[in-house]
């Protein structure tokens, strides 16, 4: 596994655990919803300086995005 793909699931994951809605999870961190949704399906790579702006609107830590899944390797 890739760490982009990691670092989508884990966000895609907090974002369905909190039952937050994707469009305010974006708004939270300053991105437009389209950019937001090209981050999270691949189309568009996500920068080290955006994660804790993800993070913060997420309220987790940056390490909760960077976590590999147990039994995972990158």
């Amino acid at each position: 596994m890739e760490w982009d793909e990691v670092i989508r699931m884990n966000i895609r994951t907090i974002i369905k655990n909190k039952g937050f809605i994707q469009k305010a999870v974006a708004n939270r961190a300053g991105f437009s919803k389209q950019t937001f949704n090209d981050m999270l399906t691949g189309r568009r790579h996500i920068k080290a300086d955006e994660i804790p702006r993800i993070a913060n609107a997420l309220g987790c830590d940056n390490s909760d995005i960077y976590s590999v899944p147990s039994g995972e390797a990158v």
